[in-house]
């Protein structure tokens, strides 16, 4: 019975999470907000709108960002693409590359001097 009780208890509070969850995103913009449910061994199984956003497939790991108190969940794989991003910024430009295909030409000159070494 108390067991019930807590369950129903758990649930109310689900609930309540959910609508204040609601407000939430209505007051601040947020595009949307879902709820996950933690099992006993810790696990969560993340809501599918969100692994199609992330582009997560089975398999795939995810890494929670702190941020001023909250926790971002992201797909590491884009952040790991946005951090080359933000590292080659610029770079472009300073060797001169306007064109995919002067990408192209600069790796080719690179690949035939490593042959000749």
């Amino acid at each position: 019975m108390k067991l019930a009780k807590s369950l129903k208890l758990l649930d109310i509070f689900c609930i309540l999470a959910y609508n204040i969850s609601k407000e939430y995103n209505e007051l601040e913009g947020s595009d949307f907000v879902e709820l996950a449910k933690i099992t006993s061994k810790g696990q969560i199984t993340l809501p599918i709108s969100i692994r199609r956003v992330l582009n997560l497939k089975d398999g795939d790991k995810v890494a929670f960002i702190e941020k001023d108190g909250n926790y971002i969940v992201v797909n590491p794989v884009s952040l790991a693409i946005d951090k080359v991003r933000d590292a080659f910024k610029g770079e472009a430009e300073r060797l001169g590359l306007e064109t995919e295909e002067d990408v192209v030409k600069m790796i080719k000159e690179y690949r035939e001097e490593r042959k000749r070494k």
